[in-house]
């Protein structure tokens, strides 16, 4: 994940605030409730990705020799079938 908590939970403070300022939503819990669903959503989000990278680095541990032997780029091999796993599942990174 490439943003920070700290910078996920300021986000989601914003979003609260802001909602609420402009009478965009009628929450009856506390805000920090609300503050903490959007850092789980948003963190949900931004580690799909990373599991995805991880899956990856998993399928293609067991090819490295061949790739090696190839004389084909892991890090292009890699982009490649993460391209190809995020078009077969929708994914959007």
């Amino acid at each position: 994940m490439r943003i920070t908590k700290e910078f996920i939970d300021t986000l989601s403070n914003r979003i609260v605030q802001s909602l609420i300022e402009k009478d965009m939503i009628i929450w009856e819990e506390t805000p920090d409730k609300l503050e903490s669903i959007i850092v789980a959503i948003v963190t949900e989000d931004l580690m799909v990705e990373d599991l995805l990278n991880e899956e990856v680095k998993t399928l293609l541990e067991s090819k490295t020799e061949e790739y090696e032997r190839s004389m084909m780029d892991y890090g292009r091999v890699f982009q490649m079938v993460k391209s190809k796993l995020v078009r077969e599942r929708g994914l959007i990174l």
